[in-house]
């Protein structure tokens, strides 16, 4: 919905979001469960401007009779987010999205009139009430093979925003609703969007949680250093770039590096994206990229594969002989500092004995109730042992690191409820989610 609002000449003293030079300053504060109240000081050329927002509820959406060809067996002991069939409209790449559904609307039948058997929840089938995962159980009426028709009722979630037009007033739009990776409305150049508003499915009323104001634009890159941390880590790897000698370059890791998920793996991988800046900043490079990944694996697992078989460490990594290593593991979040030390330290020895330099990225930010998290705002520390222990040792040895965990909390000062990045609202990011790892690489490289 887009409203706009005929603005008081009031200013209140609220949280001040950092605008750019000459822009005013946005404030923006709850008031009552739905509406928020919307301060711009004054600008070079513009009053100061006040209004109550209204923000819209989220919406509840039906779903008749969706036909589904068989269920599998309800699986109660799997994974929360897999444990039967996907509702359509929960889908959210090779799952559903949580929190979504309305358990109490859920309706099979034996077919798509209300008038067909109805079955019974706890005796013909079962579901997971969060993820909406769907199964018949055995020795219920709902026979293997046998299509059902499921009705329900499920809301969507929604990036909506406050823009200040470029009239001066200001604007209230809706995002489009979607299960998985909503974006924010449009808006123009002569226009600015003040503040994201996030509606995460179904909640009662607003809180401070789902107010993103506007802080920054983009990360704040820091200042160039006398030596980049190419120079200082990954000396050789910098010179083969700079003199044309080929360079041979690994992209380790799990899932996320595998981008098995991806529409366009061939330019959405975060080592493509990476390799193609690379390429424009070092027009004269000969890189030769190659990847390892093993969905849902860890360093852990690459390890303890026998020789001889699929991804077996010494076979697929070591005997790649890559000049450059670049590793994504956040599938290694469950290792504390001391366990980085020990696990990191042998790869680093064995990439010294092959004459291999070393770039860890730090993961990305994954579901806030993994990490220990129950909001997606004011997240600029990364809480996950792990990270404390990637960038200590990095500090300790000759490894660089690419920081992606820090451009990834500082995400909510963008705007950006940064799990919206997540193709599986779990820890997959999309193409966008993606370039924020490339964005962390290219960091570490000198201009030229």
């Amino acid at each position: 919905m887009l409203r706009t609002y005929v603005l008081a000449l009031l200013v209140s003293g609220l949280a001040t979001s950092v605008a750019t030079a000459a822009e005013p300053a946005a404030h923006i504060q709850l008031s009552g469960d739905w509406a928020v109240q919307v301060n711009v000081a004054a600008g070079e050329n513009a009053p100061k401007v006040s209004a109550l927002v209204a923000v819209d509820r989220p919406e509840l959406f039906t779903v008749t009779a969706e036909r589904h060809e068989s269920l599998p067996i309800y699986d109660p002991a799997g994974p929360q987010y897999r444990r039967g069939a996907r509702l359509t409209a929960l889908i959210s790449e090779s799952l559903t999205a949580p929190d979504l559904l309305d358990p109490a609307s859920v309706v099979v039948r034996s077919g798509p009139n209300k008038t067909d058997e109805t079955y019974v929840r706890g005796r013909d089938y079962e579901f997971e009430d969060r993820w909406g995962g769907i199964g018949r159980i055995a020795g219920g009426r709902i026979a293997e093979g046998s299509p059902v028709f499921i009705s329900y009722q499920h809301y969507l979630s929604r990036i909506d925003s406050i823009v200040l037009t470029s009239a001066g007033t200001l604007e209230y739009r809706a995002g489009k609703p979607a299960a998985e990776t909503p974006m924010a409305p449009q808006v123009t150049a002569s226009e600015r969007r003040l503040a994201n508003v996030w509606i995460p499915g179904q909640i009662k009323q607003l809180t401070k949680n789902n107010l993103f104001p506007i802080m920054e634009t983009a990360y704040p890159e820091p200042a160039m250093t006398t030596l980049s941390q190419a120079e200082q880590k990954i000396p050789r790897a910098l010179a083969k770039l700079r003199s044309g000698e080929p360079l041979r370059i690994l992209a380790w890791g799990d899932s996320v590096t595998e981008g098995a998920y991806l529409a366009h793996p061939e330019r959405e991988h975060w080592q493509q994206q990476f390799v193609a800046r690379l390429r424009q900043r070092f027009p004269q490079a000969k890189i030769e990229l190659v990847t390892e990944a093993w969905g849902g694996r860890t360093t852990g697992s690459y390890l303890a594969v026998p020789p001889g078989q699929p991804h077996n460490y010494q076979e697929t990594v070591l005997n790649a002989k890559p000049d450059l290593i670049i590793s994504e593991f956040v599938n290694d979040a469950g290792l504390n500092p001391e366990m980085v030390e020990d696990r990191y330290g042998k790869l680093l020895a064995d990439f010294q004995e092959i004459g291999a330099e070393w770039i860890i990225l730090t993961p990305h930010y994954v579901r806030p109730d993994w990490m220990g998290l129950d909001r997606q705002n004011d997240i600029d520390q990364d809480p996950r042992p792990y990270v404390k222990g990637l960038r200590e040792f990095a500090a300790r040895h000759p490894v660089a690191l690419a920081d992606a965990s820090l451009r990834y909390g500082r995400l909510w000062r963008q705007g950006i409820p940064y799990n919206t990045l997540m193709v599986n609202c779990i820890n997959h990011p999309g193409p966008e989610g993606l370039s924020i790892f490339a964005d962390a690489l290219m960091e570490l490289f000198p201009q030229k």
